[in-house]
C-alpha cells in the first residue's frame, strides 16, 4: 500500500472515528450504563473479526489464535476498551472538537517518545520540526479546551 493511500485510509479512519462516538453517545443516552454501549461495539468487533478469521483460515485459525495466546495480550483490549469509554465520555462532557483535540495531542506526544525510544539516537527523532508541531498542536488543543473547563 503506498503512503497517499495509508494517508487516505488514515484520513477516513479518524472520520469514521466522529461517527462512532457520536453513535456511541446517542446509544448511551438511551440505555441505563454506558457499559452497555461499551460491550455491543466490543460485541460487533470481535463477531466481525472472529468471522473474518473464520472465512481466511477456518477453525485452524482459531486454534492458533488460542495456541498463542498469552496473559498480556489481554492489555490492548482493556487499553482500547479505556480508549471507548474515555472518548464517549468526553463527547457528553466537553464535546467533540475538544475530546478530539486532547486524544490527538496525547496521542502525539506518546508517539514522539516512542518513536525516541526505538530510534538507536533518540534525539534524532526529535528534531526541532517535530517538537515545533508538537507544542502547536498542544496550543491548538489548548486553545480548544480552555473554554469548556
Amino acid at each position: 500500500m503506498n503512503v497517499s493511500l495509508t494517508l487516505a485510509m488514515l484520513a477516513a479512519a479518524g472520520a469514521a472515528l466522529v461517527i462512532q462516538n457520536l453513535l456511541m453517545v446517542r446509544i448511551t443516552q438511551s440505555v441505563s450504563t454506558i457499559v452497555i454501549t461499551l460491550v455491543a461495539n466490543s460485541a460487533v468487533g470481535l463477531v466481525l473479526l472472529v468471522s473474518t478469521l473464520l472465512a481466511r483460515n477456518g477453525v485452524a485459525g482459531i486454534t492458533e489464535a488460542l495456541g498463542a495466546a498469552r496473559w498480556w495480550w489481554l492489555l490492548p483490549g482493556l487499553l482500547g476498551s479505556y480508549f471507548v469509554f474515555a472518548g464517549i465520555m468526553g463527547y457528553q462532557k466537553v464535546g467533540a472538537a475538544a475530546t478530539i483535540s486532547v486524544l490527538v495531542a496525547s496521542q502525539l506526544l506518546a508517539g514522539l517518545a516512542a518513536d525516541a525510544l526505538k530510534a538507536e539516537s533518540p534525539l534524532s527523532r526529535l528534531g526541532l520540526p517535530s517538537l515545533m508541531g508538537a507544542a502547536l498542536l498542544v496550543a491548538g488543543a489548548y486553545l480548544i479546551v480552555r473554554d469548556r473547563v
